[in-house]
């Protein structure tokens, strides 16, 4: 070999080595509530797993007060993804002026798990039985209401006349409200409703009627120039977080222990072994309603029934919170990756999680 060739060889090695790695795309995902245990553990797992570095992603999350806080920074693309319900995306289509500029990509709760708590001593037994009474939700911005509302009036109540709405704050702010009468119930997920009950307040859950149990929820939603221009990063931060998913479905106490990692205030004090247990349960029930149906079998991650959300926004608009059914759900709602984003092996996944601590 000639010694130019070598130099030439050498410089290119060297040029190799001190150039820098390829920097991470950065993705922020706007989230409407704080984060617990049952919904924040897979954002853990997938950082501690190396699933969103795979991907070549550094994910953040950043928490808003409610869709109708959330959903702008979408749209004005200060964030990359949010994480809102679906009524105040539909409702945006009533007003032709104001489409917001949005499309889900990925169904995060394609079961609705909102659902009425009332303190298990309560008269209030039914949906009517709430009439005159006050229902606690974490703040008048959440775009869960909507739904609430709705489901109050195939009762036959008027929401703002019979039966109202009071921002009691999330969470711990929100069991106090109900333990201390302050509110007759709240009207938060199940996976909440799950935690007040497992600390030790005895609950009945009232369900909203069935046309609404298998509507769009949350999920993941992209500005529409981003499915245009950068398909790709929604595939792969859902393929990661699909896969953290299934890592938290096959090793639920190390995922818990991995939110407790990223999160160490959100860690309970005492007993540490009990903790894990009620917070691995947490996360299972939370999970068996996402990734599985009622019955038991196995859904597609992120799919949209674009069926039983034609359903739902006809029950909306049969209770009079939509001015009509009238919606392109196949412009709002995408499957168009869904095939892409489930495309890894799913065996490998759970024996990672199974070793992992």
């Amino acid at each position: 070999m000639r010694f130019s060739t070598v130099c030439a060889l050498g410089g290119l090695m060297a040029a190799l080595v001190a150039a820098p790695a390829f920097a991470l795309d950065e993705v922020t995902v706007a989230l409407a509530i704080p984060p617990a245990v049952h919904d924040g553990a897979p954002y853990a797992a997938a950082e501690e797993l190396g699933y969103f570095k795979q991907e070549n992603l550094s994910v953040k999350t950043i928490v808003f007060q409610g869709a109708g806080a959330l959903l702008p920074q979408v749209a004005n693309k200060r964030v990359t993804f949010g994480y809102p319900t679906s009524e105040p995306v539909i409702s945006s289509y009533f007003n032709g002026k104001d489409v917001l500029p949005l499309r889900y990509f990925y169904n995060g709760v394609p079961g609705n798990t909102m659902e009425f708590a009332v303190l298990a001593n309560s008269p209030v037994k039914t949906l009517a039985d709430f009439k005159g009474k006050e229902i606690g939700v974490g703040a008048l911005t959440w775009g869960t209401i909507p739904g609430g509302r709705a489901a109050l009036r195939t009762a036959g109540l008027t929401p703002g006349k019979d039966v109202n709405y009071v921002a009691v704050g999330a969470l711990a702010a929100g069991f106090q409200a109900l333990k201390t009468g302050k509110v007759a119930a709240l009207n938060f997920n199940s996976s909440w409703n799950d935690m007040l009950e497992m600390s030790g307040t005895p609950i009945r859950r009232i369900a909203y009627p069935p046309v609404f149990a298998e509507t769009a929820g949350n999920g993941f939603i992209a500005h529409v120039d981003t499915f245009r221009d950068h398909p790709d990063l929604m595939v792969r931060f859902a393929r990661a977080y699909t896969k953290a998913q299934v890592a938290c479905v096959a090793n639920p106490e190390y995922c818990v222990r991995a939110f407790w990692r990223a999160n160490p205030q959100s860690k309970p004090a005492g007993d540490e072994a009990q903790a894990l247990k009620d917070q691995a349960t947490l996360l299972s029930r939370r999970l068996q309603r996402v990734l599985y149906t009622p019955s038991g079998q196995p859904r597609v991650p992120g799919y949209y029934d674009l069926q039983a959300i034609k359903a739902g926004i006809q029950a909306m608009a049969n209770a009079g919170e939509y001015p009509s059914a009238n919606v392109p759900v196949e412009q709002i709602f995408s499957n168009a990756f869904i095939k892409q984003i489930n495309d890894f092996d799913a065996d490998a996944v759970r024996a990672q999680a199974k070793a992992a601590k």
